[in-house]
């Protein structure tokens, strides 16, 4: 088998991080690791199956100068927006984790679970986007019954974890707590959240748009109708909760028919990267705490609405770092892999 050059722009932030763990996990064909970063990481390591790699600064020359041949960039839009055609120019497969590509026309936007087929349209630019973190694991849930039932409508509200803000949000959050158990809690002023995280909830992620629904709102309806080819109404409401790690979800689906429940869990039981796990006579029901660094979207709480048969209510909950970045990204690799055969 073919081993690859890889290089992984954002090395030493949380995605990044995780991207290298994902990479050995899965024994990816990797003939030598790029870690890239910007300059004030320049000289840092990064450890990759028991050795040390120190990053490099990424420019646009810095691709064709390693040789790379699939690049993951998990470094914030503005950089992607800035290298990513360079990575593309120099030959490699880019696999962007950022928001900057993910509208683009001619840019693909993978769920290999959901849209595999899409990962064709690479040669266009290069580039593959990964989608946001909430629409993944969303889309894990909506494929499989679209299929079975024909959905009609969506409605989601997300509780999202400190991590969808990177490292500073999980930090923030820490350090917001250690100050409420020193009674300093009132002199802790938020820099990553628009309020305190810490004992609160916050209706708001991202900037808010003249519709009054959020960025990180408009792009899960958005998403999801470019990943499924599908243009179904969908409104979401999302939320950060003081979490650290895994983002959950409270789906309401209508569909076209009247639903069989019994048959609902059979699908999901059956659908790649989803774990039913709902038996609520004995509190079984997904929670971050258990869900955090797994690789799959886990459901439960499914159940019928009471007064219209035509619509399901259901839980999820997945490890937005994982499947809602890292592992859904080197999925699109190893999928792309396969199709060069």
């Amino acid at each position: 088998m073919k081993k690859y050059i890889v290089g992984v722009v954002g090395a030493s932030g949380a995605v990044g991080e995780e991207i290298f763990r994902v990479l050995e996990e899965c024994e990816f064909p990797i003939e030598r690791v790029v870690p890239l970063a910007s300059e004030r990481s320049v000289g840092k390591e990064i450890a990759f199956k028991g050795e040390k790699h120190k990053i490099l600064q990424t420019t646009d020359e810095v691709f064709a100068q390693e040789g790379v041949e699939i690049a993951f960039f998990s470094a914030g839009g503005k950089v992607s927006e800035q290298y990513a055609p360079s990575a593309a120019k120099a030959g490699a497969l880019v696999i962007d984790n950022t928001s900057h590509f993910r509208m683009d026309n001619d840019v693909p936007l993978v769920v290999p679970e959901v849209n595999p087929e899409d990962i064709e349209k690479w040669q266009k630019r290069g580039i593959i986007a990964n989608p946001n973190c909430s629409t993944i694991q969303m889309v894990h849930i909506l494929a499989p019954l679209h299929k079975a039932f024909g959905i009609k409508r969506v409605d989601v509200s997300t509780y999202q974890a400190a991590s969808g803000a990177g490292k500073r949000g999980m930090e923030e959050l820490v350090m917001q707590m250690q100050a409420f158990f020193a009674f300093k809690l009132d002199e802790s002023e938020p820099e990553v959240f628009p309020h305190r995280l810490a004992l609160n909830v916050i209706p708001h992620i991202d900037v808010f748009m003249p519709n009054d629904y959020t960025k990180e709102e408009m792009k899960m309806i958005n998403e999801t109708h470019k990943i499924m080819h599908a243009s179904f109404p969908v409104s979401a409401t999302c939320v950060r909760v003081p979490i650290l790690r895994s983002h959950s979800e409270s789906i309401s689906i209508a569909f076209e028919g009247e639903i069989d429940v019994k048959k609902v869990r059979e699908i999901l039981s059956q659908a790649p990267s989803v774990v039913l796990y709902d038996e609520p006579a004995r509190k079984r029901y997904p929670m971050p705490s258990f869900v955090s660094e797994t690789d799959q979207t886990y459901v439960g709480r499914i159940r019928r609405d009471n007064f219209d048969k035509h619509i399901l209510h259901l839980w999820c909950v997945a490890d937005q770092i994982r499947v809602g970045a890292a592992t859904n990204a080197v999925r699109i690799a190893q999928k792309w892999i396969e199709m060069q055969d």
